[in-house]
């Protein structure tokens, strides 16, 4: 052995404790390289679930990381003397140098603490929004939505975003507080048209296609209101009145899953748009220029007197 190490330090012009380790750490990279395949291959017979294999390859591959680390570390940091040294000169460079990843891995350790979003959630962060396809060591996976794509559908496009933002940024979780949210339709009526009519027409709508949804709505926030002050006095659909410059807005308000927006919308559309088309006493209003002579169509007691 002496003679090989004499040899490696005469043809190498290293020295030969320093040959050994990186011998040592070629080896360990090497192992868990092979380690991590081995893993993801056994993995993938065993558990046939998609999701439950994702998130126990995630686990697997951070172990072994973790395990990789303290190899390394006892591979190259020679006694706890030698450690201390070490993680002193190191700290300071690091501070400054890597203080983007710094702040990235502190804010995966604080998504996997308080989990305000988890593999699966539909959020918004920033200006971005999409489903969270995946939550690594220093950015968050979106496959976006919105963007140039109408009503929360998918764009295709995929969006790393840093873990850092969940400190500087407000994050929108669509599916964490009881995994439903509302939604609002609206639409004007004429000031000529029977708004009742119209409004009855509306509800009567919107309870065929969600009314069945409040039940399985309401455990969900009693479940969740163990962790959170959620209170709701109304979880049935619901018609709204108002006034507009063009006629009489009626605004349909309704519970759906995030998911479901655009087609329980097209859906309900549909619906109305054919019920409104058969009510004769009722007309869709849109902007329009009107002439109004107060002398001839003005209430008898309020109206101008010709001059």
């Amino acid at each position: 052995m002496d003679a090989f190490e004499q040899a490696i330090e005469h043809h190498l012009g290293l020295p030969a404790p320093l040959v050994w380790r990186l011998i040592w750490t070629a080896v360990v990279i090497l192992v868990w390289v092979l380690a991590r395949r081995l893993t993801r291959a056994v993995l993938s017979r065993v558990v046939e679930e998609p999701g439950s294999r994702f998130q126990l390859t995630k686990v697997v591959g951070y172990v072994l990381m973790v395990l990789v680390f303290a190899a390394l570390a006892k591979i190259w940091i020679q006694g706890v003397t030698g450690l201390a040294t070490y993680f002193g000169l190191l700290s300071a460079g690091i501070a400054i140098a890597l203080q983007d990843p710094i702040i990235n891995f502190a804010g995966w350790l604080f998504i996997l603490w308080r989990r305000p979003i988890r593999v699966g959630d539909r959020i918004q962060i920033g200006g971005h929004s999409g489903d969270v396809v995946d939550l690594r060591p220093f950015r968050i996976v979106l496959l976006e939505i919105g963007n140039w794509v109408h009503a929360d559908q998918s764009t295709g496009r995929v969006l790393h975003i840093p873990n850092g933002w969940v400190f500087k940024n407000s994050v929108a979780n669509y599916d964490e507080a009881f995994g439903y949210i509302w939604n609002e339709l609206e639409i004007l009526v004429t000031y000529e048209s029977n708004w009742r009519s119209a409004k009855a027409i509306l509800q009567r709508t919107l309870e065929e296609k969600v009314g069945e949804l409040a039940p399985d709505v309401q455990k969900r926030i009693d479940e969740a209101a163990h962790d959170m002050h959620i209170q709701f006095s109304k979880l049935t659909p619901v018609v709204w009145t108002s006034v507009a410059d063009s006629g009489i807005r009626l605004t349909m308000r309704y519970l759906c899953k995030p998911r479901e927006r655009r087609s329980s919308a097209s859906a309900i559309w549909e619906a109305t748009l054919d019920a409104l088309a058969a009510a004769p006493d009722v007309e869709l209003a849109y902007p329009t220029t009107r002439f109004f002579d107060n002398v001839v169509e003005g209430k008898p007691d309020v109206r101008a007197q010709k001059g």
